[in-house]
């Protein structure tokens, strides 16, 4: 799989696992996810409001701005960053700063559910102007390059980058099994969503395990179905990004089927991704991140959901290692 179908890869640094461990401890929604569907229409909308800065709209490319809507492709199975409530409406992190950035720039965020690993190729076929969707930044997506093989498998995409998250492990409530870390899962089996950073690290730690105790791993078409897996007893563990883990150790069962176990390890940018050769696009929202981290307005949205530690101070364009 090319790096630019993986939701997380590798970075050096580590953050706080503290300010998001409340992550939308009031919030209790259950997701319901459906890769294929995105409501009736299969999509959903973040509205703009009025007030756009001229300036600002002025930036878009003039066929957007004539139609007054951006297509979103994002996974929306993936709380508290993009996921269905009951009523069946995309929330989460992800709509409300898109929702934001298109009250700065006049236009709507139209958000369109598919599979992770098709965003990218959506982009590349026009279905989609942006891919909104935990995705993160790296040199190799920025390239196009597979991060196995090395080899250049696409034309990569630009990244407007906007939070900040690392991956943890979780597992049964009250039974860890003595996992802290990536190398205490030798000999255990793991559920994580495929293609995922969380499934590049236990592939590579499986590597490393000795006496020929592998990691057992099973890959899931989306988060939901490995914590499925894991809640019915089928895994040892599961991992996945830490707002997302911390989200399912608060809601699922009312906050008895999960814990999360070690630090969160491997801290990268998030972004959004943009088609290479659509520069006027990428200025644009970029502007629109920059004003509403300015005005306050993104703070407000990062602190609804309890995500402070991912926060980030500026929009960097391809800040990813």
């Amino acid at each position: 799989m090319t790096a630019s179908t993986t939701r997380r890869t590798a970075a050096k640094s580590r953050i706080a696992a503290v300010g998001a461990i409340a992550v939308a401890g009031t919030m209790l929604l259950t997701a319901c996810g459906d890769q294929t569907k995105s409501g009736p229409s299969g999509s959903d909308t973040a509205k703009a409001t009025t007030g756009a800065s001229n300036s600002l709209a002025d930036l878009l490319p003039a066929e957007i701005k004539s139609k007054g809507v951006i297509k979103v492709g994002s996974d929306i199975a993936y709380p508290p960053v993009e996921f269905k409530d009951k009523s069946g409406k995309t929330v989460g992190i992800d709509p409300d700063i898109a929702a934001a950035l298109g009250k700065q720039l006049g236009v709507e965020f139209q958000f369109e559910n598919g599979t992770f690993d098709t965003l990218v190729t959506g982009l590349r076929s026009k279905r989609y102007d942006l891919a909104m969707s935990a995705m993160t930044d790296t040199k190799e997506r920025q390239e196009g390059i597979d991060p196995e093989t090395k080899k250049k498998v696409g034309e990569g995409v630009d990244f407007i980058d906007y939070f900040t998250a690392g991956v943890s492990i979780y597992t049964k409530k009250g039974d860890d099994q003595g996992i802290k870390t990536w190398s205490d899962l030798c000999g255990k089996k793991i559920a994580v969503q495929r293609n995922t950073v969380s499934h590049d690290l236990a592939k590579a730690e499986s590597k490393k395990c000795a006496g020929g105790k592998k990691i057992a791993i099973e890959p899931y078409d989306n988060d939901l179905e490995a914590q499925t897996r894991l809640r019915s007893g089928g895994a040892d563990a599961g991992s996945s990004d830490f707002p997302v883990a911390a989200y399912a150790v608060k809601t699922s069962g009312g906050g008895k089927d999960f814990q999360i176990v070690g630090d969160q390890v491997e801290a990268a940018p998030y972004g959004i991704a943009v088609a290479k050769g659509n520069d006027q696009l990428t200025k644009a929202v970029k502007a629109a991140m920059d004003a509403i981290i300015k005005s306050g307005e993104y703070e407000k949205i990062i602190a609804k959901w309890g995500v402070e530690a991912g926060a980030v101070t500026e929009a960097k364009l391809n800040g990813g290692s």
